[in-house]
């Protein structure tokens, strides 16, 4: 069955201490004004945070808890990461809302956390908090990012193990089971998936090189390496940042050192079909973290204000 394409609407930013959440689809340039601003839930430590298309509920991970608020700050729910942990340190649970706004995905680096238990991934239905499925991860993790498919209900989790690598698993909901894959590596870190979900980018964790791969599968449909770019490769390295300014060009950046050990990054647009490099990209950024390319020929960056700053190419 086709399902149509869909696109990120709404963003969450943690500013001054405070949710904001920023319609995308409103298509405003520059400085992003936050359409709704919820004060965090009690706890107080936000980790990750979400927000319901229609502003209604809101929703963050602590250390310890998912809590799901309505838009005043008023808590509907909480889910509690059992039991407590004394590890305030190295574990940063992550949360990401379906679509269609009925799941929310939560990631749990248990094992980080002193659990005594592998890392979990659970699905929990929105509206009342109750786990939908859950599964759990052969990984020990710091983190884990989340990304949904743009043409389903699917979602992609790259965790982050530190020194250990990086490991990769996709998963969709069949009733109360959850559906989940693991990719064949433990060293390559997603990046970003394409706007029409037919493909994915991936980072090395070594930062050796860059690579596009088909979805479901993984298969490698090009990989560039340093040299590719005109850098030398024991002196350059590929950050794990960037992602697809379109459906048809990702943008890739370098990092190295100058003589003077002052670090510098470029940003580089790659025809995502081919794999052949255009042009050199001003992403408006010094810092390669603050780039979010949106797959529609426009990015993000933060302002000195904390809040998202949409950049055109145009």
């Amino acid at each position: 069955m086709d399902h149509p394409l869909r696109s990120p609407q709404m963003i969450t930013r943690l500013v001054d201490g405070r949710i904001c959440a920023y319609d995308l689809a409103a298509g405003g340039r520059g400085v992003l004004s936050p359409v709704l601003v919820c004060p965090p839930c009690a706890d107080g430590d936000v980790v990750d945070h979400a927000v319901a298309a229609g502003l209604a509920r809101v929703y963050c991970t602590t250390l310890d808890a998912v809590v799901c608020t309505t838009a005043e700050g008023d808590e509907v729910w909480r889910s509690h990461f059992e039991p407590r942990s004394a590890q305030r340190h190295g574990h940063r649970p992550s949360c990401v809302l379906s679509s269609n706004g009925l799941v929310l995905w939560v990631y749990r680096p248990d094992a980080m956390a002193g659990r005594n238990r592998p890392d979990q991934w659970v699905a929990l239905d929105a509206e009342t908090g109750a786990v939908v499925a859950q599964a759990d991860l052969q990984t020990v993790g710091h983190g884990g990012r989340q990304l949904l498919h743009p043409a389903g209900d699917e979602v992609l989790l790259d965790v982050g193990e530190g020194q250990d690598g990086s490991v990769m698993y996709r998963a969709s909901l069949a009733g109360a089971e959850m559906n989940l894959v693991g990719y064949p590596w433990a060293d390559r870190c997603l990046i970003a998936l394409s706007p029409d979900g037919h493909h994915f980018m991936t980072v090395d964790h070594e930062q050796t090189d860059v690579a596009v791969h088909a979805h479901p599968g993984g298969e490698v449909r090009f990989a560039l390496s340093v040299d590719a770019f005109g850098h030398d490769p024991d002196e350059v390295h590929v950050e794990w940042s960037g992602g697809y300014l379109s459906p048809d060009t990702v943008v890739v950046t370098l990092g190295g050192e100058t003589e003077d050990e002052e670090e510098w990054f470029r940003h580089y647009l790659v025809d995502a079909r081919s794999g052949q490099v255009r042009s050199e990209f001003d992403a408006r950024t010094d810092n390669p973290y603050d780039l979010l390319p949106l797959g529609d020929g426009s990015w993000l960056t933060t302002d000195v204000s904390g809040h998202p700053v949409r950049w055109t190419c145009s």
